[in-house]
């Protein structure tokens, strides 16, 4: 839905140079949808609009509203180029008073404080509009509020002005860098579904520079692309997701920049990340660990002929050979192993209307009566996934769940060994904490699961989303170089998003504290060092150097607030070397505050792991299960146990077995342990599904 007003217009002179075309505005719609305010132009002395003899020069709002950060106000020229004015800027101030837009005003907009009085450099580059098009026609002021249902406001007037004196903007000829070419075709990107577009990719190699007159030698053809992102989406420079199409619109499989052939991209912005590598350099630093993370491509993009900034291409978090490496979950895929795995899950933000998954046994840690955590299905999504598959994987976190708070937590047959892949949550916590993500842990944080017949435990990961960290945030103690993210409960605790009750319970138990700190000694000496991470830091620094200066024309912030901000430096140097700095002062306060080992870095000291030389099969026969083994043992018992470690049968071997067959007819349908107990101590378990 589209708020459209008619207005009236009043044709001005100024001073025998420039003509201004005056509309009244109307109510600014507090439920959702944008606004449309009109002018309709006509009459100019010159149609055609350039940067050098006549064009618009100037356009001024006035509007009332009590909390002006939730407005966006941006221009629409009549051939569809859209120009940000003002997004989000003002905080909890007031009104936009007499507020012009000019390109060369000594003052960006982002930078001054409400209420707006005066004449300010827009947040988008005015003279876009000055392409070449006929200035007669229809101009629209396109406003938002992008935090609906709070305050209501309402737009008074607003006008534009043509002159001999028109905006100019910056003109982005070549880069160090790949450039992303993008032409909507006239659309506007929305949110959702994705709209065909074209896009082609200069990239002449690495060490080559690449001018934007280049042809498109990387890619030239279809695309599908929407908005993306939750806050993020309210700032003016927005992050896209894409996909490679045919001219039918069907999905194809490229490999862009070197990564592995696939079809689901990321244009992430990072427009409140001003080094504009925190995201890139997480992701490096976790695949150099030993976990996979998307990969990454800075790239300088160009929008509709408008150049929008330094931009990460990077992989989508999705299941595929080259990516999460797990089994293809089919529809058909609804018993046996085939249903065991093929799973992505996540913690995050509940879009909609509760989103699609279900809530965690455990309470968020630190906030008595707070929100449960919701954990959603992100592949299968949530309209493609089997009731089936669903029951089984919330069944298997739920026991995962009750695992951790059950006596013997740690116990590899019956504790939480048995359902994760310890060392990736080592890993997970470990990074998360290093660069202390704001977010970490409660929002867009994924878990997988494969077949098992392919190992089978959850794991954490990938990495997602780390604009937030690196001191790189003004609440809940984000840029304090102490204190940890897993107890983000115990800082805001009002928040509406909390960490799972997991991770405390895991921190609880002496054997996964005794892994991180192993995993820590391992890792601190190599990839995480402070060596090797400010080393990673200057690489992709000294990447951008030239393409930084390109973006921070078009979007200047250096030096001013951005939510949500904490340390704010003069330059691009500066911001960067801050990064640097909390990297460093987090490392050595992780160091003397992870636990201290106390044992051997395994889990060979829990009971029941002396597993011996004797291979133990095991599967069900129609209602039966047959055990089997390699070698014929003297005495010993077989014990069958459900997945929460309770004994539910337990048969003596007859001396010389090597396979036997016991009854589960009343038994219900599950995940059953079985245990061969050998006569001379040794002990083995294996699953039956």
């Amino acid at each position: 839905m589209r708020c459209k007003l008619l207005i009236a217009v009043t044709l001005m002179s100024t001073s025998g140079v420039g003509q201004t075309f005056t509309g009244s505005g109307g109510t600014i719609p507090d439920n959702g949808p944008s606004a449309s305010f009109t002018i309709a132009v006509s009459g100019l002395p010159q149609a055609t609009l350039d940067t050098t003899n006549f064009g618009v020069q100037r356009v001024c709002i006035n509007a009332i509203h009590p909390w002006v950060s939730d407005l966006e106000f941006s221009l629409i020229a009549p051939d569809g180029t859209m120009i940000p004015l003002s997004i989000g800027n003002g905080g909890d101030g007031n009104n936009y008073t007499n507020t012009c837009f000019e390109q060369d005003a000594p003052q960006s907009i982002t930078t001054a404080s409400a209420p707006f009085t005066g004449t300010f450099r827009p947040q988008g580059q005015l003279g876009l509009v000055n392409n070449g098009q006929n200035g007669n026609g229809t101009w629209t002021l396109h406003v938002l509020d992008n935090y609906p249902f709070a305050d209501a406001g309402s737009l008074l007037n607003w006008n534009i002005t043509f002159s001999n004196d028109p905006a100019g903007y910056f003109a982005f000829v070549a880069s160090d860098l790949p450039i992303v070419v993008i032409n909507t075709n006239g659309q506007t990107i929305p949110n959702d579904p994705k709209i065909m577009a074209d896009m082609g990719i200069i990239w002449n190699g690495p060490g080559v520079r690449n001018q934007i007159t280049d042809p498109f030698d990387h890619y030239s053809g279809k695309i599908g692309i929407e908005l993306r992102g939750a806050s993020s989406s309210t700032f003016p420079k927005k992050s896209y997701g894409l996909e490679t199409w045919d001219i039918n619109g069907n999905s194809i499989n490229v490999p862009l920049f070197g990564m592995p052939t696939e079809n689901d991209w990321v244009l992430s912005a990072g427009y409140n990340d001003k080094s504009l590598l925190r995201n890139a350099f997480t992701y490096a630093t976790s695949r150099a660990v030993g976990q996979y993370a998307p990969r990454t491509m800075h790239v300088d993009v160009v929008l509709n002929g408008a150049y929008i900034g330094v931009y990460t291409f990077c992989e989508k978090i999705k299941r595929d050979d080259g990516r999460v490496q797990i089994a293809n979950l089919r529809p058909v895929d609804i018993s046996g192993d085939e249903l065991t795995g093929g799973y992505i899950i996540k913690v995050d933000k509940i879009n909609g209307a509760g989103g699609d998954g279900w809530y965690s046994l455990l309470p968020p840690a630190y906030v008595p009566g707070g929100s449960d955590v919701f954990i959603q299905y992100e592949e299968p999504a949530a309209d493609d996934i089997i009731p089936q598959q669903a029951a089984y994987i919330e069944a298997y976190v739920d026991s995962f769940e009750t695992s951790l708070i059950s006596p013997g937590a740690s116990n590899p047959i019956t504790g939480y060994p048995h359902f994760i892949d310890v060392t990736s949550f080592a890993d997970h916590l470990l990074m998360t904490e290093l660069v202390k993500n704001g977010d970490g842990l409660r929002i867009s944080t994924f878990y997988y699961k494969d077949k098992n017949s392919n190992g089978g435990k959850l794991k954490a990961g990938p990495m997602w989303d780390y604009d937030i960290s690196m001191g790189n945030g003004d609440y809940c103690n984000i840029w304090r170089t102490d204190g940890w993210v897993h107890r983000f409960g115990q800082v805001c605790g009002g928040d509406g998003n909390q960490v799972s009750g997991w991770w405390e319970a895991l921190m609880n138990d002496a054997f996964f504290r005794q892994e991180l700190r192993c995993r820590w000694e391992t890792l601190k000496t190599g990839p995480l060092s402070v060596a090797a991470l400010h080393a990673r830091v200057d690489s992709i620094a000294l990447h951008l150097d030239e393409s930084q200066g390109f973006n921070f024309t078009v979007w200047p912030i250096l030096g001013s607030y951005v939510w949500p901000n904490y340390y704010i430096a003069q330059d691009y140097v500066g911001e960067v070397d801050t990064l640097k700095w909390f990297l460093a002062e987090r490392w050595a306060w992780m160091d003397g505050n992870l636990p201290v080992a106390t044992g051997p870095c395994d889990f060979t000291n829990i009971a029941d792991r002396s597993l011996q030389a004797t291979e133990l099969r095991a599967y069900f026969d129609q209602e039966d299960l047959v055990a089997s083994w390699s070698q014929g043992t003297a005495t010993g018992t077989l014990e069958v146990l459900d997945v929460q470690g309770r004994m539910v049968t337990t048969t003596t071997i007859p001396q010389g077995a090597t396979t036997m067959r016991i009854p589960l007819r009343t038994a219900p349908p599950g995940v059953y342990l079985i245990r061969l107990r050998e006569g001379t101590g040794g002990t083995r378990v294996v699953k039956a599904e």
